[in-house]
């Protein structure tokens, strides 16, 4: 029987201890998460992130490296819906210093087992601008389905985006092979 080896990465929700340092990898990952992706990088953008993740229908972690803690990113699950529905969008990012060392790969993992484990969620979109291929490459090794494309989708950094819609099922996570 294969073990897989244990994660490097830990999930956990943020705190308010947590803004120096997830804003010092914010700010220092400026120029990386451009035009992508616009988190919290002043002490009242901190505030506002800590109230989203404090709503009901939001699951909010940080992004840690487990062998001694260091905040790398961001991992959400927003506007989760139960019902017939049981569904909710995902949003992520990783500081530039951590970027394409699989990190992020493995903290999806980790909250895709959350979604369909504990939250019991059916179905998870991510939805990505085209040209950002490292996260298009992300999700399609980890078993997204491209589902669609949506026209100036979100309103991000001055502009309506277009963006590319990608979702898993939890039958298609459970099927998924894990490395």
């Amino acid at each position: 029987m294969h073990t897989p080896p244990r994660p490097r990465v830990l999930l956990r929700p943020p705190e308010p201890a947590d803004k120096a340092a997830l804003l010092q990898v914010n700010q220092t990952s400026i120029a990386h998460h451009t035009p992508w992706i616009f988190p919290p990088i002043t002490a009242e953008q901190f505030s506002a992130y800590l109230e989203r993740c404090a709503q009901a229908d939001t699951w909010s972690n940080l992004v840690c490296r487990r062998e001694d803690g260091a905040i790398m990113g961001a991992i959400t699950l927003s506007q989760i819906f139960y019902g017939p529905l049981q569904s909710a969008y995902m949003g992520y990012y990783i500081g530039a210093a951590y970027a394409r060392q699989g990190y992020m790969r493995e903290a999806i993992a980790l909250a895709l087992d959350a979604a369909f484990g504990p939250l019991q969620l059916h179905r998870i979109e991510a939805n990505i601008q085209p040209g950002n291929h490292a996260s298009l490459a992300l999700v399609q090794r980890l078993g997204f389905t491209r589902e669609g494309y949506s026209r100036r989708y979100l309103f991000i950094a001055g502009a309506w985006r277009d963006h590319e819609r990608y979702a898993i099922l939890t039958e298609d996570w459970k099927e998924s092979p894990r490395d």
